[in-house]
């Protein structure tokens, strides 16, 4: 597929906060079908350097595609609406969260409503990457200017290759910010009621939390710490639940890597959750160790994790993203307004 912007190949500022792997996979995308730079938001300290970086970026670009509609996203938009230039932006989905219980979303910030609002009202289109995001991202913008485009993964990378193991998996940062979120204190909490299964928590250690998290866990739970991309599926290989016990997720690109290799989900019928994994899993109220001890005994006896893998195939293949991402691309420069 080649670009057709009158004639020429067409030129994309990238701009994001960081390259984790769904960033990434973007990045990748844009680059194989149009000529790319890259500005990189590493914080405040050194905010200057990045709206150089960004001011020249729109300067040479002809549009702007942004991860996330936060602070380097306002610059993006603010210098493409100034110098005529088009703007994509991705809502990961903190940006449109406002979930006062545990104190998680952009909407509770005054200073972060002004900042996201003004990118979601001015972007050319916003991309929301779950119909439950779409829905967070309709309270603020005209449904015009959105665009469902799912996350995708890698179909071929993640996939079963063995016998599965008596193992339960959750996977993310280790954070005071996560901790609630992502339901890791329910996961600790129920692995004292299956004694004889071993739970595995992986994700890096960024803060304190991680004390509170083993201090409540029984023997049969493992911190991992940080673990490398490869020794990630390993665990997605061996597992044979994978559970994703948050109060707010708007997609889940773990929970779908997971249930690519065959593990049977276990989540909370919250935000883009069900969404993801349909009628292949198995459903828990947020925060209640004991009803998800006994799912997760369900989901043992269950062999869902076929079906799983094949929601996951069909629905969201790196392939739509792919083609979505470059069609777009195309149709927003190609629109006059």
């Amino acid at each position: 597929m080649r670009s057709n912007f009158v004639g020429k190949r067409i030129k994309i500022l990238f701009v994001c906060p960081s390259f984790s792997s769904f960033i990434q996979n973007d990045l990748d995308i844009l680059r194989r079908h149009f000529e790319v730079r890259v500005a990189h938001y590493q914080g405040k300290k050194k905010l200057l350097k990045f709206l150089i970086e960004t001011l020249k970026g729109v300067l040479w670009a002809d549009l702007t595609f942004s991860w996330f509609a936060d602070v380097h996203a306002f610059a993006a938009v603010l210098f493409s609406k100034i110098f005529k230039r088009k703007s994509i932006v991705v809502v990961g989905g903190y940006e449109v969260a406002k979930v006062q219980e545990i104190n998680y979303g952009a909407m509770l910030k005054k200073w972060k409503t002004i900042v996201v609002k003004f990118v979601l009202k001015h972007a050319n289109k916003v991309l929301a990457v779950s119909e439950f995001s779409k829905s967070e991202i309709l309270k603020y913008i005209n449904p015009k200017n959105i665009e469902l485009v799912y996350n995708g993964i890698d179909c071929d990378n993640f996939k079963p290759v063995s016998e599965k193991e008596d193992l339960i998996i959750t996977v993310g940062s280790v954070t005071n910010a996560v901790v609630k979120r992502k339901g890791f204190e329910t996961f600790v909490k129920s692995a004292k009621y299956l004694p004889n299964v071993n739970f595995v928590l992986i994700g890096k250690h960024v803060d304190n939390s991680i004390k509170s998290l083993k201090s409540m866990a029984p023997p049969n739970v493992k911190f991992t710490g940080f673990v490398p991309d490869e020794d990630l599926i390993e665990y997605y290989q061996r597992a044979k639940v994978y559970c994703q016990l948050s109060r707010y997720e708007s997609f889940g690109i773990t929970l779908a890597e997971a249930m690519l290799c065959e593990c049977v989900p276990v989540i909370t019928n919250r935000a883009a959750l069900p969404e993801v994994v349909g009628d292949t899993g198995f459903y828990v109220p947020y925060g209640n160790p004991k009803a998800t001890a006994e799912a997760l005994k369900e989901a043992f006896k269950s062999d869902k994790g076929k079906e799983a893998r094949e929601r996951v195939k069909n629905m969201f293949p790196i392939g739509i993203r792919v083609k979505k991402i470059i069609d777009l691309t195309n149709k927003v420069l190609k629109c006059k307004e």
